[in-house]
């Protein structure tokens, strides 16, 4: 391959290869661009089957040849033409990073998507080599692409690799070493092509490093993202100008600029693909494409998606939340680290007490006062450890025997509706639904993603088109939408309540998240954007894959979530060491107490739930397990922690995300709206007389 790309690459050879540079991935959502960037330096990045999973560029160093060379993954785009910002980011970073090489990825089986992409990065006269991924599913097949012939037709290597198989990953990086500009070109009218010439003459005075035949054409075809780096290199005069050639060009044309050059690029890549003498990229498993288009089905697709939401349930909510949170608590907790943590503590720091065990956590009863410098420090120390409000006894023990089993096994669901290209499905089911609340099907991405990490679903709202759908779907996923750790609890509590309760839980958080978004999608201004959504080949999840993505996403909870719960521990100490969480109290009383009509004690969850939602919830869950909550006050509780404001991790996102002045707000509201559901909950439990 890397003899074969240097014959393609002619003269232009010594140009187009360049050791150590810098390395661009860039590719269209869901072709595996993610893992691909894993294989080649050996560091993880979330892989997911949708659009939108690298909202943020990951670095590390592969390497390549005799070099190591830096590596950029970049949001997955479907154009140089940007219609988000992730695809503005991905092509401001081949316009501003100076001698670099890209790696284009793209989908084997969709040659016609990737081709359009590849003649783009031509036209941007960048070096690349193009990687089609997913060689794997054509194996054994007489199927797939002739990289020959492409090579030759496009002027740059092609290379058939398996990112999940680790197929052909040394020739890949083989011919990374002979990167070159494309050939492939687009003959468009004269009156554009004319067009071009001017616009690059006026740029290449100003803006030489963007004065090439890509951004020529997307300033002919009207595109308003390159407003601030053209403002930021050229002025204003060559900026009007700019402006007058387009016109000059368009009145000479019946169709629009933009049209026209998304049409003749269209037709070059079918006129390519025509002449080629090209095996199917693609296999069609008739069984596996009748169950995706039943998961797309406006009838069949609801039994579908209750089937699948039984399926959370059952792995989440009852193998995760009941039967491995009881093997963690009882078994390893309960009769083992918290006992012997206690008798080791007790042995360095003695001091008159005993010890008790409520809902399964072990606190302390004091009989008798510490005296003296060193039993204070005895008792301080003790207490820090193994009291009531413990590193190990509380913080360990929610994070590791609570929630930490929930967490694994929502992560395995999680990766299962990944891999096997539901979750864009059920962007198609609910599409029509979410227009009534001012978005599209796509907005079921960052808001099933939520289920996972409200924090990272917060990022993941930059691949909606339009800034009032990206506000309206961070205010519903802080408001309503649990995160996967905090959820998991929620179905343990749930789970010995009975379904009535269930059912009031799931009722009032949705009937919330359809109401605050109808209302916001006629306060936020802004038109929602176009529904374009690439749909994914049914697969059936391969466990390695999954593995995987647990082993990562776990130990980002345990390097996220468990510091947070020791702070917020030692908060709890130290209010509760200064008198200040009586304070609290007595200060929330009316609302929690008579409000709520949920026990003081409770205010703690409320206070912790705002380090971490999770920890609130794990809170309540010991309640519950000691006796503490009824089942009206079991589902009052979890409704309003379930609706109460993010942890403090998305609230800085999205203050961050949406700017501070809408991220208070929407903090503010939640925090109103939230407490007054659980009293509007309480009041009609009285009047109803509903006992659970």
């Amino acid at each position: 391959m890397s003899q074969l790309a240097m014959n393609h690459c002619g003269s232009e050879q010594d140009d187009g290869k360049y050791a150590g540079r810098p390395l661009l991935l860039v590719g269209n959502p869901n072709v595996g661009k993610s893992l691909l960037f894993t294989r080649l330096t050996n560091t993880y990045v979330t892989v997911s089957n949708y659009p939108g999973t690298t909202v943020e560029m990951t670095t590390a160093v592969a390497e390549i040849g005799d070099e190591k060379r830096s590596i950029i993954d970049t949001p997955g785009i479907n154009s140089l033409l940007p219609q988000s910002q992730d695809e503005i980011v991905a092509r401001d970073l081949l316009l501003r990073e100076k001698d670099i090489d890209v790696m284009q990825v793209g989908d084997i089986g969709n040659l016609r998507r990737t081709l359009l992409l590849t003649l783009q990065l031509s036209e941007y006269a960048v070096p690349f080599v193009v990687a089609l991924n997913m060689a794997d599913e054509l194996r054994g097949m007489d199927a797939g692409p002739d990289v020959v012939a492409l090579s030759q037709a496009v002027g740059v290597p092609f290379v058939s690799v398996s990112a999940l198989r680790r197929w052909n990953i040394g020739k890949l990086k083989l011919a990374l070493e002979s990167a070159c500009r494309g050939s492939m070109a687009v003959s468009y009218p004269r009156a554009v092509e004319e067009g071009i010439v001017a616009v690059r003459d006026a740029l290449e005075l100003h803006a030489p490093f963007i004065a090439n035949r890509g951004v020529a054409l997307a300033i002919l075809a009207g595109d308003v993202t390159l407003r601030p780096l053209l403002t930021a290199s050229c002025p204003a005069s060559v900026l009007a100008k700019l402006d007058d050639l387009r016109a000059a060009v368009q009145s000479q044309l019946a169709r629009p600029l933009s049209t026209l050059i998304s049409h003749a690029r269209v037709a070059t890549v079918d006129e390519l693909l025509a002449t080629m003498q090209r095996k199917s990229a693609s296999h069609v498993d008739g069984l596996r494409d009748r169950i995706g288009r039943l998961c797309m089905h406006s009838f069949y697709g609801i039994p579908i998606l209750l089937g699948v939401l039984a399926l959370a349930w059952l792995l989440v909510g009852k193998i995760g939340a009941g039967t491995l949170v009881d093997l963690m608590q009882k078994h390893v907790f309960e009769h083992g680290i918290n006992p012997w943590t206690i008798r080791l503590i007790d042995w360095l720091a003695p001091f008159p007490h005993k010890h008790v065990v409520t809902g399964g956590v072990i606190t302390a009863a004091y009989a008798g006062h510490a005296s003296g410098f060193w039993g204070n420090v005895a008792r301080t120390f003790h207490d820090l450890l193994v009291g009531p409000y413990g590193v190990v006894t509380m913080a360990i023990t929610y994070a590791i025997a609570i929630v930490l089993p929930v967490v694994v096994t929502f992560f395995t669901f999680f990766g299962l509706l990944e891999d096997s290209g539901y979750l864009p499905r059920l962007a198609v089911i609910l599409h029509r639904g979410f227009r009534k609340i001012g978005l599209n099907g796509k907005a079921v991405l960052p808001m099933v993603l939520g289920l996972g990490c409200d924090t990272m679903a917060t990022l993941t709202t930059r691949i909606l088109d339009s800034k009032k759908e990206a506000t309206i779907v961070t205010l519903l996923l802080a408001l309503g939408v649990p995160c996967s750790a905090q959820l998991g609890v929620i179905l343990a509590m749930l789970a010995p309540l009975g379904i009535t309760a269930t059912l009031i839980w799931v009722m009032v958080t949705l009937a919330t998240i359809v109401l605050a978004g109808w209302a916001a999608s006629r306060v936020v201004p802004g038109e929602p954007g176009d529904f374009v959504l690439e749909i994914p080949p049914m697969r059936v999840p391969r466990l390695s894959n999954i593995a995987i993505k647990v082993a990562a996403r776990t130990e980002w909870y345990l390097k996220e979530a468990v510091p947070l719960f020791i702070v917020g521990t030692l908060l709890l100490y130290g209010l509760d060491a200064t008198g200040a969480l009586k304070f609290i109290q007595r200060l929330l009383g009316p609302l929690i107490i008579g409000g709520l009509g949920l026990p003081a004690e409770a205010t703690n969850a409320f206070v912790i739930g705002f380090l971490r939602r999770d920890y609130g919830a794990a809170g309540l869950y010991a309640m519950q397990r000691a006796g503490h909550l009824t089942p009206n006050q079991v589902v009052i509780a979890l409704t309003v922690i379930t609706l109460f404001i993010p942890c403090i991790a998305n609230l800085l996102v999205m203050l961050k995300e949406r700017g501070a002045r809408m991220g208070w707000a929407i903090a503010g509201f939640i925090v109103v709206y939230s407490f007054g559901i659980g009293v509007v909950m309480n009041a009609a439990f009285k009047v109803l007389g509903v006992v659970l």
